[in-house]
């Protein structure tokens, strides 16, 4: 696995994830990189190259980012196989068919089977799709999930109520600092003849980093 480090990523802080493990890392230090974004975002605003309104309208924006924009790219893999082998080939290009932010960074998307589970870490950082996901939860951030993540992730994934079969391989991927990963999930059972909207309303942001399955609602 790749270990690029996108140092945008040390100070950011995400939603709570609605289960208890991996525990959230809280370390809240001034770091180098938080004091550099500081200074700099200082200077360019003391030299009117960019205000604090822009910075708060900025902030805002990430804030509000949700992972239905990603649900809705999967729900198209899920019923157009031209669009999907297409995302499969390049993440980037098939977002500018849908009308969606291809984002700055490389797509990689990587689709799970009958056979494969893949999964997604950065294990230095939090690096994230958040142009599709929105913030990312605390857990994927902590360092017990960093690790865990590459050294046992069946049992990572155990914990998550995710158990892929015996047989089956799991694959961990790394994000850099140039490359993100969005996990394309299996469809599930009883969903055919659904449209794009239905089967998007399915899909959740811990599926698409590969901690979780797709599954039809209780």
């Amino acid at each position: 696995m790749s270990n690029g480090h996108d140092p945008e990523h040390d100070h950011e802080h995400g939603a709570d994830a609605p289960h208890s493990p991996p525990r959230a890392d809280l370390d809240d230090t001034l770091s180098y990189w938080r004091k550099l974004e500081i200074a700099v975002r200082e200077l360019l605003q003391d030299k009117g190259i960019l205000s604090a309104e822009a910075v708060r309208r900025q902030v805002e924006n990430m804030d509000n980012r949700t992972p239905q924009v990603g649900a809705r790219v999967v729900a198209r893999a899920w019923v157009d196989e031209g669009f999907k082998q297409r995302l499969l080939a390049d993440g980037n290009a098939a977002l500018v068919e849908l009308g969606i932010d291809r984002g700055p960074y490389t797509l990689v998307v990587v689709e799970n089977d009958d056979s494969v589970h893949n999964m997604v870490v950065c294990t230095l950082c939090s690096c994230y799709p958040r142009w599709l996901l929105g913030l990312p939860p605390d857990w994927y951030k902590s360092r017990e999930y960093r690790s865990r993540a590459v050294n046992e992730p069946r049992s990572v994934l155990r914990e998550f109520g995710t158990e892929p079969g015996p047989d089956m391989t799991i694959r961990v991927h790394d994000s850099t600092a140039d490359m993100r990963y969005l996990v394309l999930p299996r469809r599930p059972p009883g969903t055919a003849g659904w449209d794009e909207d239905a089967l998007a309303a399915l899909v959740g942001r811990d599926a698409m980093i590969g901690v979780a399955e797709v599954a039809l609602p209780a």
